[in-house]
């Protein structure tokens, strides 16, 4: 019992330190640019039909999943292609990007250009070919209905009316949320001073997550009072407590009841940060979630996915790109843990890389779950191809270390 209740302590504490408050700042980023832009960087590429593979590129090379997470909602709104979204999440650096560049920045250089050069060329392959999209979509519809609740399907513009690329989810729309859809005289104004609550422990967590990742990601005790591993331990059970009250209660009471969904533009400041937090809450849900399951799978089975993925040979990519396949950034961290210690060779950290989608795919699960499932069979293909081609080629051709390539 012991046990147990010490995972779910460091999954509260480590989801929001680690994962949440990097993804909030990268987040209201993108939201401040869209504020003091009236909304010009969604239009840009909503409107670039032809660049929209690229953009959705560089978003996802973003370090965290901020860049990738705000590119799930145009596509189910319809205003771009579903290789972009392929592009996108192939090419999501993840949350394991901050430990790759912290311990290993020539790897992390070397890894993340493969994959944005690999998501990109996969992106433009399913727009133009299809790359047999109607297929898999058949395959996958056995395990995902196609059935939505108004009857209606995305079909992105940039694609036109293709069946290819017309998959089964919401209906686009264009709404967005600019006020509350709920008012109490009590919850109205706790919502609000949780919210102010909630960024004070975002900006704590974030000066801890940098620090810990300058540490070398080290174990932190859970513990209680002064010192690092106090504070570690109170802002990111704080902030995990008071991300779960935003988004099963709080969004309702403060101006975002809808999440996951893309803002053209923000009325001030304060609405931008209001959005970035309830976004940030709703992705914080999906990562506790995803490190829960991760942490008592490994607790019950005693199976280390990281030892598994770290398999001799040319099974290490392979096992490096299943590992990719695991939804959020718990066990990609740790696999680029594993790597910075030298236990993983590069070929597997690279098919990783391209085949993670870190915590973007979520949002895009709880709207569209075919698409999900589609996009990632996309985004592992390409990752075992470029995973077993640098296995084969990266030291007996190039003469690089495959162990400990890039490690400070």
């Amino acid at each position: 019992m012991n046990e147990a209740l010490t995972v779910l302590l460091e999954s509260l504490r480590d989801g929001y330190v680690q994962v949440s408050a990097f993804v909030a700042v990268t987040i209201l980023a993108f939201g401040l640019l869209q504020y003091y832009t009236d909304g010009a960087v969604l239009a840009a590429i909503e409107e670039n039909e032809r660049l929209q593979v690229l953009f959705g590129g560089l978003l996802g090379l973003t370090p965290g999943c901020g860049g990738a997470i705000i590119v799930m909602p145009l596509y189910v709104r319809g205003t771009v292609s579903f290789g972009t979204v392929v592009a996108t999440l192939g090419a999501t650096a993840g949350d394991s990007a901050f430990v790759i560049l912290a311990l290993a920045p020539e790897a992390a250089l070397y890894a993340y250009a493969i994959a944005f050069a690999a998501s990109v060329a996969t992106g433009y392959l399913v727009d133009s070919v299809g790359l047999g999209v109607s297929r898999i979509d058949a395959a996958v519809a056995q395990l995902s209905p196609a059935a939505t609740p108004d009857g209606g399907t995305v079909v992105n513009s940039s694609v036109g009316p293709n069946p290819a690329h017309d998959y089964g989810g919401p209906a686009p729309t264009h709404s967005h949320e600019t006020g509350p859809d709920r008012h109490s005289r009590v919850l109205t104004p706790l919502s609000h001073l949780v919210h102010v609550g909630w960024w004070l422990s975002a900006v704590a967590g974030l000066v801890l997550g940098t620090q810990y990742l300058l540490l070398g990601g080290p174990e932190v005790p859970i513990r209680l009072g002064t010192g690092f591993a106090g504070a570690f331990t109170a802002v990111g059970i704080v902030g995990a407590v008071l991300s779960l009250y935003l988004y099963i209660v709080g969004r309702h009471y403060v101006g975002e009841g809808e999440v996951a969904r893309a803002r053209d533009s923000f009325g001030s400041v304060y609405e931008t940060l209001t959005h970035a937090a309830m976004e940030t809450s709703f992705v914080t849900v999906w990562v506790l979630v995803a490190f829960l399951v991760y942490e008592f799978g490994v607790l019950l089975t005693g199976v280390n996915v990281a030892t598994v993925a770290a398999a001799a040979g040319v099974f290490a990519p392979i096992g490096g790109a299943v590992v990719g396949l695991i939804p959020g950034c718990g066990p990609q961290i740790l696999l680029a843990s594993v790597y910075a210690e030298g236990g993983l060779p590069f070929s597997a950290l690279t098919a990783n890389a391209i085949c993670q989608d870190g915590d973007a795919l979520f949002p895009l699960l709880a709207v569209d779950a075919k698409a999900a499932i589609v996009a990632t069979v996309y985004n592992f293909l390409p990752a075992v191809v470029v995973g077993v081609a640098l296995h084969l080629l990266w030291g007996p051709v190039f003469g690089m270390a495959e162990f400990g390539f890039g490690v400070l």
